[in-house]
Parts: structure tokens; C-alpha cells; sequence
């Protein structure tokens, strides 16, 4: 008894060391991670149809019975570069450009899976999400130019007019039990409890309070927390022997308003996560080879705060900031697409690579998309390479790179509405460290 009581504290405090630490990841667009657990890590998130480890609640619950007994525990190391730039403005002095102080992070996870008997399996998964937190703490040297003297007296203006530092900080942390049953030899299903916990910090945007609804709680009000429930579900099938395929399902996790933040989301500071659903399937074209192909398709826009445009509010007539219609990302619907190599090179290497490719959610580049997402910038190519090492029968080690390709995002400053205009430009990439260790029992 005792053991099992210490085994779900560390779980319990593993889970608030990923909340605590998981405000650094990216993905192919938004703020979903590129992939999670030993497997996915090392082949650019390919994980629909392939990668039999403790994470099939993160991706697809149906392979949890394929999984058997085994636990897994993974490490990233995100080292993320954003730098933000303002040209052509209508007053020279809000030409400016700023990097991101935030440049390493740590996020840990874990996963575990169980046989209960020959036709059930359970289990149980950690993991984050994150992507928008940076934070710029240059500004223009100007006294008193900032766009809201009644919040910022006479401080010179940062990159968003307001005053001091500039940041997000979005975190995310799922806890997925899940189910898994093995309808036939050839063919499982499973479901997971998303249970999900967020917590944002918002700081100099008071250029923004008089665009609001609710000005008070548009800015620097440190971290509000929420939390939230969802479902996945989720199909694996060995359809012939050199092919495998899978579906899953997640629906939109709905999570408590962000209350100190009501004047900046919209919707009443409403930020629930959003539904998405992917296919895979994994083709065994010879004897250690897999090739795996995931599309995941992610319904951003469905949530008002990531899916309104950025003029929303700032437009003559506009709605107020923090109102059902007031301004976004400008986020919509988006497609990614992976692929995923795997070659057994011994009976104790395994070798993996991957690429991956996001359309950014807000792939316009115009006047109505560009300012807020110097907020959160999304690189749109990823590459992996990987991998495995069996130290014996039961135990393996995990390693992978990940780069996230340099691009740049540009187009007219939504600025404008505040009298300074021009053009923006952020420019990302970022590298990553994966280290994994599993233990079949």
C-alpha cells in the first residue's frame, strides 16, 4: 500500500513540475508541441499509427494495448530565439526591434501503460503545451511616448506603446488517464480523460486598456490559472503485415475563463483548447524499416481569443477588447502534416528521423494577423533525428535534435489604429534536446 501511495506522489509531483516548466514548446503552428514521449520526439511527432510507448494517451489511445507493460520518462531542453522589428513607422521614434530574453526551457514528461488482462489495458500520461512565452524589455528611450500616460506616467513606450516589459506566458499541462481495448488480434480502441490545467501571465500591453471592456484586467495582473476537461479517442489496426493504421479524436477541452484576463481575450477572457483529430499509418516496406505519415488537423478558429482578427478592437467602431468579438490572433483551422522514418540498424540500435510541416494558423499577412503574433511566433518547418538504445532486455535509452526552421513573419502593424503604423517583422527558430529513458516490466 505504501508503495503504491508513494508511486502516485511522484506522479502528483511530476505533474506540477511540468506545470510549472512547460511554457517553452512549439509546434508547426499555435502552441501544441511537435510531438510527445520517446518515440514521437525523435521522429518530428509521427505518432498515429507508430510508437508503442507509455504516451498513446497524448496522441492516440488505441494503441495502448500494443503498448504492454512498460513506463517511459522524457526530458526536452527548448532553445527558442524570437526577435521582433518595427520599420516605416509614422513616427520614427517607435521604429525599434527587441529579442526575446527566454532562450532555454526545460519540460518533463511521463508515460505509463498496463495490461489488466488479454483484452484491456490502461494507463496514464503527463505532458505539456505551451509556445507564447517571451519577453521583450527593450523600449525606444523616449520619455512620456507611451500610448497611456494614466497607467505608465511618463515612461518611454516598449514595442506595444505600453510601458516597461513586454510579455506572454502561456502553460499548459494535460494529465490523460486512459482505456484501451483490443476488439480483435488485429484491432484496438481506446479513450482518455483530458484533464487540463493552464496558467497565463500578461505584462505591458497598457497601450491596450482603453480598447477594453474591462480595462483593469488587460495587463500586468501576474498569473491567473484555470482548469479544464476533454476526451480523446481513439482506433489502431495492423490491416495487412507490412501496414498499420490509426485515427484519433480529441474534443475541445473546456477550461474555467481566465478572470484576470477578461479585458484582453475575448470572450470574457474564455481560453479553452481546441478540438483537433489526425490519421496515421505506418508502412513496413522491409524487415527494420517503418515509414509513418501523420495529418493532424487542428481547429484553432473555433476558439474566439485564438480565431478573432487583430483589428477586432482597434478599428473605428471595433468591439471592446475582452468582448465576444473583440481582438485575436486571427488564428484559423490548420493542417499538419509528418513523416516519420524508423530503421532497426542492430538488435540494440534503432534509428529515427523526421520532418514535419504547419502552415502558420494565421497565414495571412496583413494588417488584420500580424501584430499580436509577434506575441507567439510559429515556425512552420521542423526536422529530427534520433535515437534508441537497448542497455538491455528491459531498459532503453532515448536521445534526439530537433531544429525548427529560421523564417521570418512580416506584414502592416495593426499599430496603426494608435497613430504609428508601419511594418512588423518576427523572425523564430529554435533548437531541441530530447533525452528518454523506458523500462519494460
Amino acid at each position: 500500500m505504501n508503495r503504491a501511495i508513494s508511486k502516485i506522489n511522484a506522479w502528483c509531483l511530476l505533474s506540477c513540475v511540468i506545470a510549472l516548466t512547460s511554457s517553452a514548446s512549439y509546434a508547426g503552428g499555435g502552441y501544441f508541441v511537435l510531438g510527445y514521449g520517446t518515440h514521437a520526439n525523435q521522429m518530428a511527432g509521427t505518432s498515429t499509427a507508430v510508437g508503442f510507448d507509455g504516451f498513446a494517451g497524448s496522441s492516440n489511445p488505441g494503441k495502448l494495448f500494443a503498448a504492454g507493460n512498460r513506463n517511459d520518462v522524457g526530458l526536452k531542453i527548448f532553445m527558442p530565439y524570437r526577435k521582433i522589428e518595427r520599420t516605416g513607422s509614422n513616427n520614427s521614434i517607435y521604429d525599434m526591434e527587441s529579442t526575446s530574453r527566454n532562450s532555454v526551457f526545460y519540460l518533463p514528461e511521463a508515460g505509463m501503460a498496463r495490461r489488466i488482462n488479454d483484452e484491456w489495458a490502461w494507463g496514464l500520461t503527463l505532458y505539456g503545451n505551451g509556445g507564447l512565452n517571451t519577453e521583450y524589455n527593450d523600449d525606444n528611450g523616449i520619455a512620456s511616448s507611451n500610448a497611456n500616460p494614466e497607467a505608465c506616467g511618463d515612461q518611454a513606450a516598449n514595442f506595444f506603446l505600453g510601458c516597461g516589459k513586454l510579455g506572454f506566458d502561456l502553460s499548459q499541462v494535460i494529465v490523460a488517464p486512459s482505456l484501451g481495448w483490443q476488439v480483435t488480434p488485429k484491432h484496438s480502441v481506446g479513450i482518455t480523460a483530458l484533464l487540463a490545467y493552464q496558467r497565463i501571465k500578461v505584462y505591458g500591453l497598457q497601450a491596450f486598456q482603453n480598447f477594453s471592456a474591462y480595462p483593469d484586467a488587460v495587463t500586468n495582473n501576474g498569473y491567473d490559472s484555470a482548469f479544464g476537461f476533454g476526451m480523446r479517442i481513439g482506433w489502431f489496426g495492423e490491416i495487412t503485415p507490412w501496414l498499420d493504421l490509426g485515427a484519433a479524436y480529441s474534443t475541445k477541452v473546456y477550461m474555467q475563463d481566465f478572470d484576470k484576463y477578461k479585458g484582453l481575450f475575448a470572450d470574457s477572457g474564455n481560453f479553452d483548447i481546441p478540438s483537433n483529430y489526425s490519421i496515421g499509418a505506418a508502412i513496413k516496406p522491409a524487415p527494420g524499416w517503418v515509414i509513418a505519415l501523420d495529418i493532424q488537423r487542428v481547429n484553432w478558429g473555433e476558439i474566439k481569443a485564438l480565431g478573432n482578427g487583430n483589428l477586432d478592437s482597434l478599428q473605428p467602431g471595433g468591439s471592446p477588447l475582452g468582448s465576444r468579438g473583440g481582438s485575436g490572433f486571427n488564428w484559423g483551422s490548420q493542417n499538419v502534416y509528418r513523416l516519420g522514418l524508423e530503421y532497426a540498424a542492430s538488435e540494440r540500435l534503432t534509428l529515427r528521423g523526421g520532418y514535419a510541416y504547419g502552415r502558420r494558423p494565421n497565414n495571412d499577412e496583413d494588417i488584420n494577423s500580424v501584430s499580436f503574433n509577434m506575441m507567439a511566433p510559429n515556425p512552420v518547418e521542423q526536422y529530427t533525428v534520433g535515437l534508441s538504445w537497448k542497455m538491455d532486455k528491459k531498459s532503453e535509452v532515448h536521445f534526439a535534435y530537433g531544429l525548427f526552421v529560421e523564417d521570418k513573419y512580416r506584414g502592416p502593424s495593426a499599430t496603426a489604429g494608435l497613430g504609428v503604423g508601419g511594418r512588423e517583422t518576427v523572425t523564430p527558430h529554435v533548437d531541441v534536446l530530447f533525452f528518454g529513458w523506458s523500462k519494460k516490466l
